[in-house]
């Protein structure tokens, strides 16, 4: 199993994203909340609301989200893919079944 950690600017974009991953089969499933994020951008720190969107997937996706991050967002983002070390059984069977590796 993976986790991507990914971090947008509206709920519309998360909504966006996760709908083209479950479409295409490449997420089994996907959640988003928002959060505050505080960053330095052309020498000022600034900070400001923020999506963060998680999409629960096999291995071996990572150009399938990045391709479909891309095609709803043109601004420099993070995509982070984590690599859970213990998950529950029956999360793992459902993602084997509706997200085929």
């Amino acid at each position: 199993m993976k986790l991507f950690y990914v971090t947008l600017n509206t709920i519309d974009e998360a909504r966006r994203i996760a709908r083209a991953a479950l479409e295409q089969r490449v997420a089994v499933c996907c959640n988003w909340f928002p959060i505050t994020c505080a960053y330095r951008w052309d020498e000022e720190i600034k900070e400001e609301p923020e999506i963060v969107l998680l999409i629960k997937t096999q291995d071996g996706r990572r150009a399938s989200i990045e391709a479909i991050v891309g095609s709803v967002v043109d601004y420099v983002n993070c995509i982070v893919e984590l690599a859970p070390s213990s998950v529950n059984t029956a999360f793992l069977d459902w993602l084997d079944r509706d997200a085929p590796s």
